[in-house]
């Protein structure tokens, strides 16, 4: 079926469906939540939930993802962070929550703010903090950082490690700089590696051949980036789930079986989200706002990423989310409102037992329709 349609006399576009777009089908079959389980298995690492604390300051500081690690998910921290600019980033959390709500005002200060240099000490004590809590230790980077910090990221107590940016190539070609070659990266550094975002099948495959142990989907920052409206850039979260799904299936074939993972990152605000993202062909999420919404979140009930404050090209904002409770009532309940905020993985086993799955994996296989 030719999914193409005329959007003028000279030009053609692919029709793609948003999260918002889609729904998940019951089966015949039901089953009791009790019996369904929620677990992941990453490399080595066995989580208790399919979930990542998006690296973006208003979300994760050491001790956020030391809670959300022994909750059962993985807290990515930003290693190019206020967590790793300053030795006592605090007070300019408490600055940018009390700046008025507009854009020029706010995106200067985050500007300045961030314009202090990343101190590859501070960063190791970061995640050694981390690691003494005896959870997953994860951090993250752009390729530009990775490039220029490579060896402090080799050298530090990592177990995961993410390279995270708006669009992640694996060709990335500059006549300026020495670009980030993934493939060698990956290759010498010992420990599990995540790429993206990206959002199309030829990208994704193009990623999972450098040796990438997963791959994240979508551009990243979700509520908090304006990469639509700054650059023009957007692909529906449906469709490059599933896009991206398809690639590690063929690339499956094409390496003898070795499995990528597919890590849905953008667009996932809402515990029906999740369940879409799934469906779709995710394997996990990685979560922003959801989570900026915890009461422990150092973002205090603001959120903005690293797009945000970009020194040249601003494709992010600082928008408020609110608090509606804690970490645990997000991620476990119980909740006290309707909106699909709080009880994230109860909402998530509800589905899965209403469609009759026992596990993540098998709720891909789940039928979905498209709702105008």
């Amino acid at each position: 079926m030719n999914d193409e349609v005329e959007i003028g006399r000279g030009k053609r576009g692919r029709r793609a469906y948003s999260f918002d777009e889609v729904a998940v089908v019951p089966t015949r079959r039901t089953r009791d939540p009790r019996d369904v389980s929620l677990s992941w298995q990453f490399d080595a690492y066995y989580m208790k939930i399919p979930v990542m604390g998006a690296p973006m300051d208003s979300v994760m500081s050491p001790e956020n993802a030391i809670k959300l690690g022994k909750l059962g998910g993985i807290g990515v921290l930003d290693l190019e962070g206020l967590w790793t600019r300053y030795e006592d980033p605090l007070p300019f959390y408490e600055e940018l929550t009390r700046l008025d709500q507009t854009s020029a005002n706010v995106t200067a200060k985050l500007q300045e703010i961030y314009a202090e240099p990343v101190k590859p000490d501070l960063m190791a004590t970061r995640l050694e903090e981390i690691k003494a809590a005896d959870v997953i230790v994860a951090g993250a980077m752009s390729p530009a950082g990775t490039q220029k910090l490579w060896e402090a990221v080799a050298e530090a107590p990592l177990d995961v490690f993410v390279v995270r940016g708006s669009t992640v190539s694996a060709d990335h070609v500059s006549s300026q700089a020495e670009p980030l070659n993934l493939k060698q990266f990956i290759h010498h550094l010992d420990i599990p590696v995540i790429v993206g975002g990206v959002a199309t099948y030829t990208g994704a495959l193009h990623l999972m051949r450098t040796g990438a142990a997963g791959v994240l989907v979508g551009f990243g920052g979700g509520a908090a980036s304006t990469t639509r409206r700054t650059m023009g850039i957007h692909v529906p979260m449906a469709t490059a789930v599933a896009d991206v799904a398809a690639a590690r299936r063929d690339f499956m074939d094409e390496s003898g079986g070795r499995y990528v993972h597919v890590i849905a990152d953008g667009g996932i605000g809402l515990s029906g989200d999740i369940v879409k993202a799934i469906a779709c062909g995710a394997d996990a999420v990685m979560l922003g706002t959801a989570l900026a919404r915890a009461s422990e979140a150092p973002g205090n009930g603001w959120h903005w990423g690293s797009e945000a404050h970009h020194s040249t090209l601003p494709r992010g904002s600082r928008v408020e989310v609110g608090t509606v409770g804690t970490l645990e009532q997000v991620l476990f309940g119980p909740a006290d409102n309707a909106e699909g905020t709080l009880n994230l993985m109860g909402a998530l086993r509800r589905t899965m037992a209403t469609t009759g799955y026992t596990d993540v994996k098998e709720l891909q296989r789940v039928g979905v329709v498209i709702g105008y």
